[in-house]
């Protein structure tokens, strides 16, 4: 089944959140906003929920402190125990500010890691992929908001052509997707 999907295209942020608003005022359900720059405030306005990007770097950090330990424990401990610095490999925990960098080191390497790979992985950003960019001009000095008829079905395509005309718009396209 083919969804419309309206492209309003505008030359300035502050508009564009004006826009919005008075959009979401309405009842209209906004699905996206492509713009140059973040604008700061537009997330709310149009409900987008916060990220989990923070709870999955504490995992990421986790198996990182995780692995460091095991690893550390198996090579320094029972593997091949030496005697560095004078301090006996009796056990791990006797030894254990010795490994406190390498732990910290660790555990930021693979959040970091895990933060960006994921990051790339959800936003489909990874290279090859082909760009969900609208219109190439978002990418330099214009701001397109997406909306979506079958998000918005108790509007027609006429009403919501009218509201979107009354936002301040520059330009506006309507493509079928399917």
């Amino acid at each position: 089944m083919a969804d419309t999907v309206f492209y309003a295209m505008y030359d300035d942020d502050d508009v564009l959140k004006d826009g919005a608003k008075k959009l979401v005022s309405k009842g209209v359900k906004v699905s996206e906003v492509f713009s140059p720059f973040p604008i700061h405030g537009i997330d709310p306005i149009i409900g987008v929920k916060n990220t989990r990007l923070g709870i999955m770097a504490f995992l990421y950090g986790l198996t990182g402190l995780m692995v460091a330990t095991i690893g550390m424990n198996f090579f320094m401990i029972q593997d091949w125990p030496m005697n560095i610095g004078g301090k006996p490999s009796f056990s791990y925990l006797e030894n254990f500010l010795a490994f406190v960098p390498i732990s910290f080191e660790f555990t930021v390497l693979c959040a970091a890691h895990g933060m960006a790979i994921t990051y790339l992985l959800r936003n489909k950003t990874i290279p090859g992929v082909k760009a969900d960019n609208p219109d190439p001009r978002t990418t330099d000095d214009r701001f397109v908001m997406e909306l979506r008829m079958s998000e918005n079905s108790k509007f027609s395509a006429d009403e919501l052509e009218g509201l979107l005309k009354s936002t301040g718009i520059v330009e506006l396209d309507q493509k079928e997707l399917n």
